[in-house]
Order: structure tokens, then C-alpha cells, then sequence
């Protein structure tokens, strides 16, 4: 956390951050800090990513808290695996693979389950940043968030699902102030985007990852209460 807020504290944003933290590579990095970065796992990227996706929800106030909190849920129970033995639950795969073995995959408190629902929050954010970047700025964040909505996490989600995003949808802040928050200090729109575009594509090949051992396994439609 001091970590976080040091790099905050120099204008970097939370999507700076995360961008550096999951390229292979960065400027100015000895070839031992490379290394390192080279030995990152899908597993280690996608809690990641998600504990950045907390940041930003919490720098966003109470607006989708309870997206929050499944997140929350999520990513601990991946840690708690992932301290179990580092090393063998490196990747999604070989975690869906064992659970789907075990016959304990399709349970409400597998990790499988905390994998699809991270990615589907990650597809969520991915989609919100899309439309923030490509549509006029007539266009309501509220709309922008419901379309995301609607194409990726709307499907999956029972009727307690989508009532607590119904509650959620009225405490959504302006645009500009939404994206004031992402952008964090000292950092033009400009410089924004193209963290955003760097991003996005950083993240393509997790997301796929995740959806190909899922569709393998018939079970990357399942659904929430």
C-alpha cells in the first residue's frame, strides 16, 4: 500500500501503475528487475489487475460497492490458494483444471468461480474504458456504464445481482469527474488514452486465458443468484 501510494504521490495513476506492473518490460529497469517481471504468472497478473480495479472503485466512493466486494471476495480466495503453493497454481488453467478433476468447480466458493467472475469484472472495466475513450462526451458516464453493463455482466447475473447494480447505477459520479479520478494527478488526457489503449492490450491475453479453460469446461456461462 505505501508502495502504491509513493508511485500516486509522483502523478502516476492507477492505470499507470498497473500497466507497469504487468509489462514484461519498463524504462529505465535493471536486467534483474526484467527477470522478475518475466516470471509473473497469469494467476499473479489477474489479482493484479483486480486489486487495481479495487483502487479505482474505492477512489470512485460508495458507486458500485457491491462490484467491489465480490471482487474483494474473489481475490482473497485465489491468494489463499495461491500462498498454498505458488509455484503449482501459476496459471489459471492448471487451477480450473484441478478443480473441474476434483469435481468441485462448478461450487459457490471455488476458485474457478472467483476466476470467472474477476474476468468478467475485468471485461466489465475493459468495456467502461472503451466507451469512455470513443464516444462524445455528450454521452452520460451513466450510459456508458450501463452499456458496459448490459454486454458483460448483465447476462450472468440473477435478480440480487441486478438489483444491488440498479442501486448502484444512481450514486454514479459525472464523467469528468470519474475520469479526474483515473487520470490521478499531473497526467494529461492524452497521456490517459494511451495508458488506457497500452492496457487494454496488456490484458488481452489474460482475459483469454481465462475464457478458453472456462469454454473447455462448459463453464464459462455460469450464473450468480
Amino acid at each position: 500500500m505505501e508502495v502504491r501510494r509513493e508511485e500516486m504521490g509522483k502523478g502516476k495513476s492507477e492505470l499507470r501503475i498497473a500497466m507497469e506492473e504487468l509489462s514484461l518490460t519498463c524504462p529505465g529497469e535493471g536486467e534483474e528487475q526484467q527477470q522478475q517481471r518475466q516470471k509473473r504468472s497469469s494467476t499473479m497478473d489477474l489479482l493484479c489487475v483486480s486489486k487495481h480495479l479495487i483502487h479505482v472503485l474505492d477512489e470512485a466512493g460508495p458507486t458500485l460497492l457491491v462490484l467491489r466486494q465480490d471482487i474483494q471476495q474473489n481475490v482473497q480466495r485465489l491468494q489463499d490458494l495461491l500462498a498454498r503453493d505458488t509455484s503449482k497454481y501459476a496459471t489459471l488453467t492448471v487451477i480450473v483444471t484441478e478443480e473441474v478433476e476434483e469435481g468441485t468447480s462448478k461450487k459457490v466458493n471455488s476458485c474457478t468461480r472467483a476466476i470467472l467472475w474477476l474476468a468478467r469484472s475485468i471485461n466489465f472495466s475493459q468495456h467502461l474504458l472503451e466507451r469512455l475513450l470513443n464516444t462524445s462526451d455528450q454521452l452520460s458516464l451513466e450510459e456508458i456504464v450501463e452499456e458496459a453493463y448490459a454486454a458483460t455482466l448483465k447476462p450472468w447475473h440473477g435478480w440480487i445481482s441486478s438489483a444491488a447494480y440498479r442501486v448502484a447505477q444512481k450514486l454514479i459520479p459525472e464523467r469528468e469527474i470519474f475520469i479526474a479520478l483515473l487520470m490521478g494527478n499531473c497526467q494529461q488526457f492524452e497521456d490517459f488514452a494511451g495508458d488506457v489503449k497500452v492496457l487494454l492490450s496488456i490484458l488481452q491475453p489474460l482475459l483469454e486465458e481465462a475464457k478458453a479453460v472456462l469454454a473447455k469446461h462448459n463453464l464459462d456461462k455460469l450464473k450468480s443468484t
